[in-house]
C-alpha cells in the first residue's frame, strides 16, 4: 500500500474517468467486419496510452486477425513478471431498439456508465492500467515487472490469440497471468472468480430441396428443412432437460466438496435470482444444484434457429434449408473437440437420409479452467480484495469462458488469476449493459495495492 499513489488516483479520478468514457465510446465489435473503424481507434487509444504513462516496448502482435497491444516495464530486477489481460472488443449491440440510450454513446445516470462493453470489458481494462499508470506517475517505477496484453478478439473466440502466443512466446513469458476479465458476483459480496467453463460451437444447416416449394403442390412427399431441423434439436436433450448426446460427458470431473462448500457459503437466493431476469425455475436437469449447474456443468444451448418465411402475414412454403448456431459450455475436464464431435455425431446419426446435414465447426474450441486453490498469486489477490472491501472474498466460478486462461496454460505454462470489477448482474452481453462507478473506485484501489502485494 502506498499513501500517495492512492491519492494521486484519487485527485486523477475525474480525468482517468473522462479517458474512459471516450474509450468506451469506440464501437469496437470484433465479430463484424462494419465496425473495423471502431476496431482500430479503441487499439489506437490503448497504444497511446500506454506509451503515455511510460510503458516501453509498445507494440502490436498479429497472427492474421485484430490486432493486440502489447507493452512492458521490466525494470524491477529479482521482482516476479506478470502478464496483465484484458481485451478491448465487445459483443455487438443488437438489438438496437431496447437501448435506453445509444449503446456507443456512455451515458451516467444512477450511479451508472450506460453503453455497450461498459462492464465487459473496458471499464475492468481500464482501471488495471490506471493502477500501473498511478505507479510510474508518483514513483517513476513498478514494484514488479508487468507485461500488458489487450487483446481484440476475445468476444469472437480469440481465434488468432493461440498464434500469437506461440509466435511470441519469449515476448509473453511471465510468472503468472492476471486477467482484468471475469466478475463478482453480486454488490456488496467480496467474491473471486476462480474457475470458467470451456465452450465448443457449431452452425448446422439442413437442406430437403434445391429451393423453397409450394406447400400446396409439393407438402407431402417433400421433407421440410425447419421440422427437421426441429426434430434434430430436441434429441440433444431428454424430456427432464439433461444433455442426451453419448460420449459428450466423457472425461467430466464431479464437484469437490470444496466447490460445494463455496457455493453454499454464498447464501445464493434462488428466486430473486430467477426473478432478475423474468424466468421461471424447472428447466434445470434433475438433481443438481443451481450453481453447480451454473459454474460446473456442461450445457448445449441453440443461440439461433431460422429457416423459411420470417415477413409478416403468412407464405405457404416449405423450407428448403435451416439453419441454427450451437454453442455448448463445458465443465472441468471435458475435451473440446471430443464434445463437439460427439454433438455433431448425434445430429448426424439423427438426421433421415433425405436431407442433408452441414456442420460448420469453429476453432479447436476452449478447455474450461481452474486455478490451483493454493497458488500464492491467488492467495495475494484474495489479500488485496480483503484490504479494499474489509472481508476476504468468497471464491466463485464463472458460467461463461475466459479463452486466454486455458490458451495461457497451454501455450506459456502460466496460471490465472482474476482481478475484474465488473459484476455477474450489469447486463453483460444484453441492451443496456452497464458499469458500476462505485467499482471504479474499488477497482482503482486494488489494482494500485496489487502490485506491491505481488512483490511479497
Amino acid at each position: 500500500m502506498n499513501p500517495a499513489v492512492e491519492a494521486w488516483l484519487a485527485e486523477n479520478k475525474p480525468r482517468l474517468l473522462e479517458e474512459l468514457l471516450g474509450f468506451i465510446a469506440q464501437p469496437s465489435v470484433s465479430t463484424d467486419p462494419a465496425y473495423a473503424a471502431g476496431m482500430a481507434g479503441a487499439s489506437s487509444i490503448l497504444e497511446a496510452r500506454l506509451k503515455r504513462i511510460g510503458m516501453h516496448n509498445v507494440q502490436r502482435l498479429n497472427a492474421g486477425g485484430h490486432d493486440a497491444v502489447y507493452a512492458s516495464w521490466l525494470d524491477a530486477p529479482g521482482q516476479p513478471t506478470i502478464l496483465v489481460y484484458g481485451h478491448y472488443d465487445v459483443q455487438p449491440p443488437d438489438p438496437l431498439a431496447l437501448w435506453e440510450t445509444p449503446p456507443f454513446e456512455p451515458t451516467i445516470r444512477d450511479g451508472n456508465i450506460y453503453a455497450r462493453g461498459a462492464s465487459d470489458d473496458k471499464s475492468p481494462l481500464w482501471i488495471a492500467v490506471s493502477g500501473i499508470e498511478a505507479w510510474l506517475a508518483v514513483t517513476g517505477k513498478l514494484p514488479i515487472n508487468v507485461k500488458i496484453l489487450l487483446e481484440g478478439e476475445e468476444e469472437c473466440g480469440s481465434r488468432s490469440l493461440p498464434k500469437i502466443m506461440e509466435a511470441h512466446r519469449d515476448l509473453l513469458s511471465a510468472d503468472v497471468l492476471v486477467s482484468a476479465d471475469g466478475g463478482r458476483w453480486r454488490p456488496g459480496l467480496p467474491t473471486l472468480n476462480t474457475n470458467s467453463r470451456g465452450l465448443a460451437g457449431m452452425e448446422i444447416t439442413v437442406r430437403t430441396a434445391g429451393t423453397d416449394l409450394h406447400s400446396g403442390r409439393y407438402g407431402g412427399p417433400v421433407g421440410n428443412a425447419a421440422t427437421v431441423l426441429a426434430r434434430l434439436i430436441a434429441t440433444l436433450h431428454d424430456a427432464d432437460g439433461r444433455i442426451a448426446v453419448p460420449g459428450f460427458m466423457d472425461g467430466l470431473k464431479r464437484p469437490s466438496n470444496a466447490d460445494y462448500a463455496g457455493m453454499h457459503g454464498l447464501g445464493f437466493d434462488e428466486a430473486a435470482f430467477f426473478a432478475e431476469i423474468g424466468a421461471r425455475p424447472g428447466a434445470i436437469e434433475p438433481n443438481v444444484e443451481l450453481l453447480e449447474s451454473l459454474w460446473l456443468r456442461p450445457t448445449v444451448e441453440v443461440n439461433g434457429m431460422w429457416g423459411g418465411y420470417q415477413g409478416p402475414g403468412g407464405k405457404t412454403v416449405i423450407p428448403a434449408e435451416a439453419h441454427a448456431k450451437i454453442t455448448c459450455r463445458l465443465g472441468p475436464g471435458q475435451d473440446p473437440k471430443r464434445a463437439g464431435d460427439a454433438v455433431e455425431a448425434r445430429l448426424r446419426a439423427s438426421c433421415p437420409a433425405w436431407a442433408d446435414l452441414i456442420v460448420t465447426r469453429e476453432r479447436g474450441g476452449t478447455a474450461a479452467y481452474a486455478v490451483p486453490d493454493e497458488d500464492p498469486f491467488l492467495l495475494a489477490v484474495e489479500r488485496v480484495i480483503e484490504s479494499v472491501h474489509g472481508r476476504r472474498p468468497l471464491r466463485v466460478g464463472v458460467g461463461g469462458t475466459l479463452p486466454i486462461s486455458a490458451m495461457a496454460k497451454d501455450t506459456l505454462g502460466l496460471e490465472t488469476v482474476m482481478l475484474s470489477y465488473a459484476i455477474a448482474d450489469e447486463r453483460i452481453h444484453a441492451p443496456n449493459e452497464f458499469f458500476r462507478l462505485s467499482s471504479f473506485d474499488d477497482g482503482l484501489l486494488a489494482w494500485a495495492r496489487l502490485l506491491p502485494e505481488l512483490a511479497r
